[in-house]
Order: structure tokens, then sequence, then C-alpha cells
């Protein structure tokens, strides 16, 4: 079959060519579609819940938010582990998929179960999604620098200007604030104050909350104009809040109380944490961006790098956001060693032939193979959605060196042919000859080689994601090596192996690598078994 298979396409040299071409052009277009990262994503399908539930105790956030969630979101289809952590006024409840379900879809079917949860927890408590980004979505890191700025002033520009225009980057999913001071308005009351004009604490917070609106009103027309009418509520600064109205006329003299007669405003930081700390230098505030899930790295850092350096121009004098984690870095020395691989070993394969055969066409054959193999690894990738990394890299790096020993037996062979021809008999049947005497054996040796690592796709959870990627980058490369080495290679002997042969015995370097090799063949001690078997021939 695989001799039927030779002659066919020694036959139609031609659509052999279109056909590489087209494969060559299918796989082009696979490594620019193709995602870019440094490190294969290990971690498990998960949607994170996030409920806030200011002011109370872990104890009341565990009974009153995470158990009514946590026993609610049980059964959510595919999910395989509901997890659920309660802190001071926070609720976190992670659930874990099934390995292979899509994360937009366990998405929508958490927010299906969320509306019917929602029911069972506290007035105004909201439970909200986390981003839709994965264990390693942390791709771009930086800190916004300002010599004569406050770490509250630039908290508020993090948070206000920078933030908001890198979540609009292509492939970012959350662009999350760390460190420095976030500025809130504090109502510092004074009980004593409050029981003196019989304010309930209650009354304050519905006073600034009633306080804080715009209200809608209708329209009047004057001299054929339509003017609409509404009430401006919204507090614009301290003072605002202190002219809140907390009750009237408390004696009979007509004079309200006011929030400022009862408490001290003020501009203050929230409640921190942690900090974030810069080379030991002091407290600084950064930006964490997170790319979505599925989304390519290397593109996401770069859509973050060009909007900072629009961003740039618009910032307070004195501002600077410098990046310290960028992931590209680490994502181009993992595409540089694939080219370095692959350039070290086209430079060995052309040495070898041009050494051991004295031709340097000949080189050509097994060096065109390589890239064509890889393209084909990258084509399978990206049918099965195997993102480009570290681990699927390295199987294309792994199976470079068998892929080409098929084409360079191949035309050693040929090259054996060639030099038993007489003196004007054409090569072309020589050459169709040498590759049908070896193409099963090499065919199926590659096949041989690919089945080695069918154990590898037994693995599941967090062994298969690591180690999948390899096999199945070394399984495409290998099986592409073996189609390659029955229908390309032969056509590219037709074309390449052209010109002088030099005859194996005039080659000095084989000639001396005879001379040492046949005393060892003939001195070499022979076993009694293998003497039986000779005296049996």
């Amino acid at each position: 079959m695989i001799g039927r298979l030779i002659d066919l396409c020694a036959r139609n040299t031609m659509l052999v060519l279109l056909a590489t071409l087209l494969v060559v052009g299918i796989g082009v277009w696979s490594v620019v579609n193709t995602p870019l990262d440094a490190l294969p994503d290990l971690s498990d399908t998960q949607v994170i819940v996030y409920t806030e539930y200011p002011g109370q105790a872990p104890q009341v956030v565990e009974d009153q938010v995470t158990y009514p969630l946590t026993t609610a979101l049980l059964a959510v289809p595919h999910a395989k582990v509901v997890r659920g952590f309660s802190d001071f006024g926070l609720s976190f409840v992670y659930v874990v998929f099934e390995d292979g379900t899509d994360l937009y879809w366990a998405r929508s079917r958490v927010l299906e179960y969320l509306n019917f949860a929602a029911k069972r927890l506290p007035a105004g408590v909201t439970p909200a999604l986390g981003p839709d980004a994965s264990g390693v979505g942390w791709v771009y890191e930086y800190v916004v620098l300002g010599a004569q700025r406050t770490l509250a002033e630039l908290r508020s520009i993090q948070d206000w200007i920078i933030r908001y225009d890198l979540v609009t980057a292509k492939g970012v999913s959350e662009v999350a604030s760390v460190g420095g001071f976030e500025k809130q308005y504090q109502v510092v009351v004074d009980p004593r104050k409050l029981q003196a004009f019989g304010i309930p604490l209650d009354r304050v917070s519905d006073a600034i909350r009633a306080s804080n609106r715009d209200v809608g009103g209708r329209t009047i027309e004057m001299s054929e104009t339509e003017y609409m009418i509404r009430g401006r509520g919204y507090l614009r600064d301290t003072q605002d809040l202190g002219d809140v109205v907390l009750k009237a006329d408390p004696d009979g003299s007509g004079t309200p109380v006011l929030l400022k007669d009862v408490a001290r405003i003020e501009l203050g930081p929230d409640e921190r944490r942690g900090i974030a700390e810069l080379n030991g230098t002091g407290e600084v505030v950064g930006g964490i961006v997170l790319k979505r899930d599925g989304a390519d790295a290397l593109t996401t850092i770069d859509n973050v790098k060009a909007k900072l350096a629009e961003l740039k121009p618009g910032l307070p004098d004195g501002v600077s956001v410098e990046p310290v984690y960028d992931r590209s870095r680490l994502i181009d020395g993992a595409i540089n060693t694939l080219k370095h691989t692959l350039g070290e070993e086209s430079l060995i394969v052309a040495a070898v032939c041009i050494v051991f055969l004295l031709h340097v066409r000949s080189a050509l054959v097994a060096i065109l193979t390589l890239p064509i193999g890889i393209l084909i690894a990258f084509s399978g990738m990206h049918a099965l959605g195997i993102g480009s990394n570290i681990m699927s890299l390295g199987g294309i790096a792994i199976a470079l060196g068998a892929m080409v020993d098929a084409a360079i037996v191949m035309i050693e062979n040929a090259h054996k042919h060639v030099e038993r021809l007489a003196p004007g008999q054409p090569r072309g049947p020589a050459l169709i000859a040498a590759a049908k005497e070896v193409g099963s054996s090499l065919f199926f040796s590659l096949l041989v080689i690919v089945a080695a690592f069918l154990p590898v796709f037994a693995l599941e959870d967090q062994e298969g994601r690591l180690f999948k990627p390899l096999a199945y980058t070394k399984t495409f490369a290998m099986a592409g090596g073996a189609i390659l080495s029955v229908t390309l290679v032969p056509v590219l002997m037709l074309f390449f192996v052209r010109g002088r042969i030099v005859p194996e015995a005039k080659n000095p370097i084989n000639r001396t690598l005879i001379w040492l090799y046949r005393p060892v063949i003939r001195n070499r001690p022979v076993s009694p078994a293998w003497k039986q078997v000779q005296a049996g021939l």
C-alpha cells in the first residue's frame, strides 16, 4: 500500500506540491490564530460567586449568605465541587466544574441558579460573579508613581482614570487595584449628641441615603417652550454632606438638626487588609491585569501596552505608569526556544547530508520537511483548541529529531541506488525504487514512536492538562513527518537529487569511518547462541 502511494505521488508531483502549499497555508493561518502563552493552564473550570455583607461577623456571613448559596449551587449541572468561604463582611463560593466544561456555559448555569438563591439572602445582599479569568490570567502588572502625589491621590488616579481605560483593551477581563488608600467619605457620629437630640443611628444612614439622589418632575410649557423640572440632590463634597437634615424643629424653634451638628465629616482612607510595596522603597499603588479565559496572552499584553501609551499624555503632571511584571518576555522566550531548536536541527541535518553524502541539494529535502511538519502540528493544535505554551512547543521540539530521520534514511538509500546506475540511465525510476524499498519501514517506525505517547492521553485533571498538550503536539508532528516521508519526500528527491553523486567509497570521511568500524565488528565476541544460529544456517 505504501509503495502504491509513493508511485501515485511520483506520477502526480504537481498535485502533491499544490496539496503541500495548501497544508502550509492552513498551518500558517493556525500559527497566527493559535493563542500564545508561556504556561499551560492547569486550573479547573470554576466560577467564583462574590457577595458583600458589610459589617457582619464571619459566622453571620456563613449562616445567612455562604450556606444558602452553597446549598443552592450544589445542583448546578456538571459541578463536581462547591466550596464556601466566609470572612468579615465577605462571602466567596467556588463552583468547580468537571474537566472540559466550557467556562461561559458554566457561568450562565450559575447565574440561573443564583436567581433562585437570591430570594433566601438578607435584604440588600446581592451576589456577583467573579471575572471570567483562569488561574494563569495574571499577565501584566504595573505601578503608578508620582513624587508629588500622596498614596490616596495615586489610588484615585488608578481607580478613576487608568483602570477604566485598560478594561476596554481587547482580551482584558479585569484590572484589579492594589495598594494605596481608597478615598471615602467618613461620618464619625457622636453618640451623646444623638442621644441629646433624640435621633436614632438608623435615621443618620437613612437621611444620607435619601439626600443623595436626584428627583424627577414633570414638564412645564412657557412661551411655546417646554422645560423639564428635576430636583438635583446628589452630594458633591463634605459641606453638602454636613448640610443633610436629620430632624426638623426639635424644640419648636424651627431650627433643623443637621448632620454636622452630631457628627464629624471628613475625607479619609478605607480600611486596608494589606499593602503593596516595590523593591523595598516603600508603598506604591499598582494594578493587576487579568486576561479573559482563552484569550491570547501576548495579544492582550500588546493591547494593554498600546492603551497605556495612549493614556500617558493625559495623566496628571508628574504621574507615570511603570511595568513590574510582563509575561510577554517569557512567551517570547518560549517561542525563541522553538526557533533556535528548529534552526539548530536544520543546520545539523544539512551538515550530516553535506559531510556524508557530499551533496548540498539533498540536504534541502530533509530541511524542507521540518517546517512543514511543524505547521501540520500547529494545524492539529488549532483544531483541538490547544494553546501555544512551553509544554505544547516542547512536544514539537522533542519530535524534531525523529521527524527528519525518515528523510535522511530515504536520501541515503537514494544515493546508493543512483551509484549503481549505468552512465546515461535515468534516475527517476531508481529514486522511486529507493523510496519504495524503505518507505514502509520508515512510515510504520514513525507510527510506532507516535504510539509510545498514547498512555499520556489517559491522564486526567491537572496531570492531563499538563502533559496532554505535549503528547498531542508530538503526535501531530510525528504523524505529519510519517505522512511527508511517503508523499512529499519522494517528490522532493526527484527535484533535488540531481547532479554528480559521489560514491560512498570515494568519500574520504566515509572511508575513514569504515576503516575504523570494520575491526570492531570483526573482533566482536560472538555468543554461543549466535554460533548455534550460524551453524544452523
